[in-house]
């Protein structure tokens, strides 16, 4: 059996519009799942017609708070991109690292905003 394992997102979520949470939360739970054991995966995004920042954040973005950069980068693959989406995953992932490496002070910030403004 292979250790290389390819997801298709739009298969995966049912639609070629990668723009809801939800969505991206399944892709998550299945890369997740498969770093964790070890596989080497492959997210494509062929056959998408759509593709926000918030999908992104929530499929790719989390996994920076499951595992190592080193992880990722040896782990994962993606395909199937344009060219302006790989700059929004690419600004996904920049941000992501950027939370995640010092995730106590960006929660306790939002909390004492939210707070200000009551």
């Amino acid at each position: 059996m292979s250790d290389q394992i390819k997801i298709k997102v739009a298969d995966l979520i049912g639609s070629p519009l990668c723009i809801s949470a939800e969505d991206g939360q399944k892709v998550f739970d299945k890369v997740e799942q498969l770093v964790k054991i070890g596989k080497q995966v492959t997210i494509s995004f062929e056959n998408v017609t759509m593709l926000i920042s918030l999908f992104l954040n929530v499929a790719i973005g989390q996994l920076y708070g499951s595992f190592s950069e080193d992880s990722i980068r040896t782990q994962l693959k993606v395909e199937g991109l344009s060219s302006d989406d790989m700059e929004l995953l690419k600004r996904v992932v920049d941000n992501a690292k950027k939370y995640y490496s010092n995730k106590k002070s960006y929660d306790d910030a939002w909390l004492e905003e939210d707070n200000n403004e009551e």
